[in-house]
């Protein structure tokens, strides 16, 4: 380290070169595009609120999941829960904690069926856009709030070996290595793996291990071939494996305001293994270009909770899923790009097979707080000296579902060109029918103590089949007016969420059931309010689509050479708003319902600005977002603030290089960077909320021939944040913001 700081010392004093070489690895794959999506707008100053993000930035920053893209991009936010099966997304003040997501995820123009992927480690990507706001026209389901495109590094793009390899905190380390060729002039190929190790930050002090430490391992494959006739074939085989704890959940005392430590008994972890398989195929006729993109996705994850997240034996929870996704997307446009006329047409189609087991486990104090408790308090009413009594102190709630679901879509969009004026128009047909059969079932030995000599077996079932059908229009207009320095322009779109189960639910239905079963036999009713759940059919589970109308408007501009400016103004009304509730009593499970509707308004600004070897960018996004009207029977939050979703996100990053005419080293780069967010309500009444908080962060790179050396620091002033609240049978706990932590990175190019 000594010797490091020295050679940096004596380069800042060295004479500063007239310009960058022009070998950069950057420089030159930006220059290059041998492929986009036939859906991305190639114009510069698209009409629509996005943000774009190079290979160049996302190794400037040391950006190593979607997750730290949060407060980068404005009203984006995806906070660390603590684990990647928990990847909540916000924007524009809309999201959701389970289920459907708010934002479509796309990778090399495939589309991510299953929000539990959207969380991985970034590793070769050469582009990440994201689209705010409804995307449903052309990208469909789920994008209510935007859509991310991820463009990995294409072998026709740049050939070579990488390699990068990272030690951090808490002695943690990630490595990749990747070989990109092109053999012959049609063919390229490139094979690319990482492997990531995170020792973890917080503590489970009753276990004695860090809670939060993982694995992640994964690997891609791409083969490429530019054919005669103008035929493309783009195959894409990846794969990634996870094996994670997670769920560094810190107990919350409501009356005097602070956290405990991290402390529970049972086992809680996360593991996946993802399979995707990727075929885009491409034909221009000089006329048409047409392209076809197929994946096959294959999903096998489970997670284990403890779900009081407590020292005492209650219960746990474990969710199993194996799901396999078969999407297919046709896309035709002109391709003659300077005709007045852009036109493009499509069609799409995805079949999801989900198999899923939620076995619930009760131990004996969540046998005595959760059933016995309140069957007794039912019965003290008739018989106070007597009471039911349970012949196991453990049991399961085992629940089994096979959901399948299927979609199709028919698109269109327009852009004419009239002068300096640019008129969009498009709609989306989207009919998709999903179903649900389920299969709830558990035994227990019971026995009431005034009537009853033996334990006599209980066993209840619930079973059935439920589905639903959803139809949808999904429209677009815009209106963008041309100028010297960029553009303006006016949108107005329909975002769509999809409907569905609430598969968590089904737990506190049979447990209600068997409570009602064992008092019904000595012919009492036990009311609802004592503790048991009123679900009694799985219409309930049941969750309708959430639909919204945005209304934009902005501009992007250049008005000098190296600044570029872009801001927005929006204004959000949403329709049969999903809202995760608890369900009443000491539920063992969250749902979610159409239980209100909201707006939201705010305002985007992004500034860029560069000269010579100095950069500098700051984003800024302000979001009002409230319901208009929600009632949950208990309280009414009509104007209150949506909970999880920041009011305010800022960031500024800034850099500068210094260039040195040296046979060995060529560039060192200082950067650092300040992000902010907050305020953030944590329940529907407003009484919780994480104040604005800062995080201020630091690199420095030094560049040798084919080697760049990186010291970096992230939340320098080790600020203190909270990231999740939430509530489990009646107890409060906050999850916390990642502390201080550095390391060093080495990043070879060959």
């Amino acid at each position: 380290m000594k010797r490091l700081l020295v050679i940096v010392s004596l380069l800042a004093s060295t004479t500063l070169a007239a310009q960058q070489p022009a070998d950069s690895l950057h420089h030159n794959i930006e220059r290059v595009e041998i492929t986009a999506s036939l859906k991305s707008d190639t114009r510069h100053n698209k009409p629509i609120s996005a943000t774009t993000v190079t290979m160049a930035d996302i190794e400037r920053r040391g950006i190593s999941s979607i997750k730290e893209l949060s407060l980068i991009a404005p009203n984006f936010y995806q906070p660390d829960y603590g684990s990647s099966i928990t990847s909540s997304i916000y924007v524009r003040g809309f999201g959701s904690r389970i289920d459907q997501p708010v934002l479509g995820l796309t990778i090399d123009d495939i589309p991510i069926m299953n929000k539990n992927s959207y969380d991985f480690d970034l590793y070769d990507i050469r582009r990440i856009e994201l689209l705010r706001g409804p995307q449903g026209t052309l990208y469909g389901r789920n994008t209510s709030g935007g859509v991310m495109n991820i463009t990995t590094l294409s072998p026709f793009d740049w050939q070579g070996f990488r390699a990068m390899a990272e030690y951090y905190s808490r002695n943690s380390y990630r490595a990749s290595a990747a070989y990109y060729a092109h053999p012959t002039e049609r063919f390229a190929v490139s094979l690319a793996a990482m492997f990531n190790h995170s020792g973890g930050y917080f503590r489970n002090e009753y276990r004695n291990e860090m809670c939060d430490r993982g694995n992640n391992a994964a690997a891609r494959l791409r083969l490429q071939w530019m054919l005669a006739n103008g035929l493309s074939i783009d195959n894409i085989l990846s794969a990634s494996y996870t094996n994670e704890g997670g769920y560094a959940y810190h107990p919350y005392n409501p009356i005097t305001g602070q956290c405990g430590v991290v402390s529970y008994n049972d086992p809680s972890g996360y593991e996946r293994l993802n399979l995707n398989e990727g075929v885009v195929l491409r034909w221009s006729s000089g006329k048409v270009v047409m392209q076809s993109t197929t994946s096959l996705q294959y999903l096998d994850d489970c997670m284990t909770l403890d779900q009081d997240f407590s020292t005492r034996s209650m219960f746990t929870m474990q969710q199993k899923q194996k799901e396999l996704s078969i999407t297919e997307d046709f896309v035709i446009r002109n391709a003659n790009k300077s005709a007045r006329w852009q036109w493009l047409c499509g069609v799409f189609g995805f079949a999801k097979w989900l198999d899923m087991s939620s076995p619930v486990h009760f131990k004996s104090d969540g046998i005595n707080d959760l059933i016995l408790g309140n069957i007794n308090n039912g019965i003290h009413t008739v018989f106070p000296d007597n009471n039911m009594l349970f012949g196991t102190d453990h049991f399961t709630i085992a629940s089994d579902f096979n959901i399948p679901t299927y979609g199709a879509a028919l698109y269109h969009q327009s852009d004419i060109k009239l002068g300096r004026w640019v008129i969009t128009a498009g709609l989306r047909i989207d009919l998709e029918h999903t179903s649900m059969k389920y299969h709830s079932h558990a035994t227990v030995p019971y026995r009431f103590d005034m009537t009853m000599t033996e334990f006599e077996e209980l066993r209840t079932e619930f079973r059935g089949r439920e589905s639903q059908l959803f139809f949808e229009l999904l429209p677009k207009l815009s209106a963008e007016y041309n100028t010297e320095i960029g553009n303006i322009y006016a949108t107005i779109t329909r975002g769509y969420k999809s409907g569905g189960f609430n598969t968590q639910i089904f737990s506190d239905i049979l447990q209600s059931k068997m409570m009602n079963d064992m008092m019904g036999s000595l012919g009492i009713e036990l009311d609802s309010a004592a503790g048991a759940t009123s679900y009694d059919s799985a219409k309930a589970t049941r969750y309708k689509p959430e639909t919204s109308w945005n209304f934009e408007v902005g501009a992007h501009l250049t008005p000098i050479v190296g600044l570029s400016i872009d801001g927005s103004l929006f204004w959000i009304e949403c329709f049969n708003q999903q809202v995760t509730v608890l369900p009443k009593g000491n539920s063992t499970g969250r749902m979610m319902s159409n239980a209100a509707r909201a707006r939201s308004y705010g305002a985007e600004l992004s500034v860029k600005y560069g000269y010579k070897g100095f950069n500098i960018s700051g984003d800024y996004g302000f979001t009002n977002a409230r319901f208009r009207h929600y009632d949950d029977g208990t309280a009414n939050y009509a104007g209150k603030r949506i909970p999880y979703s920041p009011a305010h996100t800022a960031s500024v990053v800034a850099s500068y290089s210094w260039w040195f005419d040296h046979h060995t080293f060529h560039q060192l780069t200082l950067s650092a960077d300040w992000r902010g967010s907050g305020s953030i309500y944590w329940n529907e009444a407003n009484t919780l909320r994480q104040p604005f908080y800062s995080i201020v962060g630091a690199q420095l790179s030094l560049r040798m021939n084919r080697v760049q050396l990186s010291l970096w620091a992230r939340n320098l002033t080790n600020t203190k944040y909270d990231v999740f609240y939430f509530k489990s049978v009646g107890k409060e706990f906050f999850s916390k913001g990642t502390p201080l932590h550095a390391g060093i990175r080495l990043n070879i190019t060959l």
